[in-house]
């Protein structure tokens, strides 16, 4: 192969420029379905079928956690594309509920565009620190130092279920707005380096990175400087 460089993958640049490129085309699309499923829920707000309580619960997981897996497994696949934009989709119908409570500060709207405002620059800027070869990063020391923050706050989240404590929901927001903007740089700096070769699961990983943290930064300003 002419002219390219390996790196400690194994790959050439040129390749895992092409995963970067593919990964941010598809994350771009991924968000329509997402704004269309946030929409439908306003309007029709399908999670009152599951109604409150455990099993709402119990089928919110569900869904993620099964579409993920069903997406991981065809993650080299179209299949792969089209179950992700029905993933975004009904994540979207999951955020209605958040813009629904936006919806009743008189300053709602402007705290959710604030706080998308404030997603897109967290984006660009771990994203492109990620991508600059000058910023030192060790990716297997910062992969296992996010897993272990994710099972913490994990066990935090599901810990609130039963406690329901507003300050301890609060700082899972805050915990979740810090380990999310690092998933992305580390994701980004993997993608860059050839650690993954799937742009379908590389897209799917830095959604939900974007996802949380657009849902933190905004459950935070609600909190702080929502105005009834």
């Amino acid at each position: 192969m002419d002219n390219q460089v390996t790196n400690q993958y194994g790959h050439s640049l040129p390749s895992t420029n092409l995963v970067l490129q593919k990964t941010y085309r598809l994350l771009a699309w991924s968000f329509l379905p997402c704004i269309l499923g946030a929409v439908a829920g306003m309007v029709f707000n399908p999670m009152a079928v599951l109604g409150g309580g455990w099993i709402g619960i119990v089928a919110v997981f569900a869904f993620f956690y099964g579409m993920v897996f069903v997406i991981e497994k065809n993650r080299y696949s179209n299949t792969g594309v089209v179950l992700l934009m029905i993933f975004t989709f009904g994540m979207g119908i999951l955020l209605s509920g958040l813009l629904r409570v936006a919806g009743m500060y008189s300053n709602g709207a402007q705290l959710v565009a604030v706080a998308a405002a404030m997603t897109a620059g967290i984006f660009f800027t771990v994203s492109a620190l990620a991508r600059n070869p000058k910023f030192a990063i060790n990716t297997n020391k910062l992969g296992s130092f996010l897993m272990a923050g994710v099972v913490v706050v994990m066990i935090a989240v599901i810990a609130n279920l039963f406690l329901n404590l507003p300050m301890l929901s609060l700082t899972i927001s805050g915990v979740f707005v810090f380990l999310s903007s690092l998933m992305i740089m580390w994701k980004t700096r993997v993608i860059v380096e050839g650690g993954e070769d799937s742009y379908i699961s590389a897209a799917l990983s830095i959604f939900i990175d974007i996802y949380n943290l657009f849902t933190s930064l905004l459950r935070l300003l609600l909190a702080f400087t929502g105005e009834d």
